[in-house]
């Protein structure tokens, strides 16, 4: 009687079906306890369910019976390398190096490959690496077998949460709680994205409210939930740089939006908004990396144009910048043009300093040039025009400061003269 059970056993064991193999095999050796073959089989099922100790068991007791048996000899062995890879494994996720337990579990699986709970350690190692579409397939192949499995059912549940489709994902997670109330990490990742969810939807309701500070807060808590969302996290971190940005907090915007990158740097927004403080802040070349990088990906007609806007700038930004000059910003009336030329034409005239050092009047001299020069711009609207729209001037540094300077005051009702203290004026 005892090989008939062997033999059915043999046979579900070709068909993969191990549950039903073992239980024919394990009838077998109940009948028989001195059947090798019953417990050599046995210890394969076990083996291919990755319980690696019963395996043991069953190989050692064909030994006891067959001391040479080679084919229990070579199992033997398989099961203590499983036993040596779920420890490594164990500690490789204890340490968060979920590669190391990929690796360990594809290993394992090539001994145990019906074992489950491989296999959704496994697939949960790949959802926390970010590899969302391996990590699916693994649990829903299980889940074709098995629609109750808990685990499979958590890891589902944890790939959608970590591409931020989180109502979806605590659907799977109360699923999992349903088929097994103590399963622990869906009910911390349940915990999780629903705080997250509302955490974030508090920095979205108070950033539309205009309450940037609260704003700002609420993301910053946010993004102490979770560490582990990646995509999530670099909305977040994107958000924050948003409410940072109308704060003035334009470094730590810079910041934010680069933490972004970093998680997801197919992230086109993060990329736009820290283009946009680079703008802000002046760093033109950086505006410009970042505004190539949207539009080589989306070659939209609204990227073009802020491409062109950056370039434009930097251009801008390499000439001498007149307004700095004059110390004036970029909308002076030509009445704060002129004023700011009087104040800087007399500061620097090379009169003025004629009892300094050769330094100090070669460098004066220099200012003094430079002032008439973005005066004689600033005070054309032609040149101004064509200066504020980047154009090259014709005749930029053919400048004569002290026909400028002449021309200025004789316009203005009067000459002026220096006394013999340097630096004072009489008109």
């Amino acid at each position: 009687m005892a090989c008939y059970y062997g033999n059915r056993a043999a046979t579900l064991m070709m068909l993969f079906r191990f549950r039903e193999a073992l239980e024919d095999s394990q009838q077998a050796v109940r009948l028989d306890d001195c059947f090798m073959k019953g417990h050599l089989r046995e210890g394969k099922c076990h083996l291919s369910l990755g319980n690696a100790m019963a395996a043991s068991r069953s190989f050692q007791k064909v030994l006891e019976l067959e001391p040479n048996n080679r084919d229990a000899q070579h199992e033997h062995k398989n099961a203590s390398t499983l036993t040596d890879l779920e420890r490594m494994a164990e500690l490789s996720f204890e340490k968060r190096d979920f590669r190391k337990v990929v690796y360990c579990m594809d290993r394992a699986l090539a001994l145990a490959s019906a074992c489950h709970r491989f296999k959704i350690l496994k697939a949960e190692c790949l959802a926390l690496l970010g590899r969302y579409p391996e990590a699916q397939s693994v649990a829903s192949d299980i889940l074709r077998m098995d629609a109750t499995n808990a685990d499979a059912l958590y890891v589902r549940g944890l790939c959608l949460y970590y591409e931020d489709c989180i109502d979806k994902a605590v659907q799977f997670f109360i699923q999992a709680l349903r088929m097994a109330p103590d399963h622990e990490k869906a009910r911390l990742a349940c915990r999780n994205a629903k705080a997250l969810k509302a955490k974030k939807e508090e920095g979205n309701q108070a950033f539309k409210s205009y309450n940037y500070d609260a704003a700002y807060q609420l993301y910053t808590e946010a993004l102490a939930i979770d560490p582990n969302n990646i995509k999530t996290n670099a909305k977040l971190y994107c958000n924050r740089a948003t409410a940072g940005a109308k704060l003035k907090k334009l470094n730590q915007a810079i910041e934010d939006c680069t933490s972004a990158i970093k998680l997801d740097d197919t992230y086109i927004k993060a990329y736009l908004r820290r283009a946009q403080c680079y703008m802000d802040t002046e760093q033109y070349e950086e505006a410009v990396r970042d505004y190539e990088k949207v539009y080589q990906t989306e070659k939209t007609s609204e990227h073009k144009h802020l491409l062109k806007s950056a370039q434009l700038e930097l251009k801008k930004s390499k000439r001498k910048d007149y307004y700095k000059v004059l110390g004036v910003g970029k909308n002076a009336t030509d009445d704060e043009i002129k004023k700011a030329y009087r104040k800087r034409a007399l500061m620097h005239h090379p009169d003025r300093h004629s009892s300094a050092t050769a330094e100090i009047q070669k460098e004066e001299e220099k200012k003094f040039k430079e002032v008439g020069e973005a005066f004689t711009v600033l005070s054309d609207p032609k040149k101004k025009t064509r200066y504020d729209n980047g154009h090259d001037l014709d005749n930029d540094g053919d400048f004569d400061a002290n026909n400028i300077f002449r021309a200025f005051f004789g316009g203005q009702g009067g000459g002026f003269t220096f006394d013999s203290s340097p630096g004072t004026f009489y008109f």
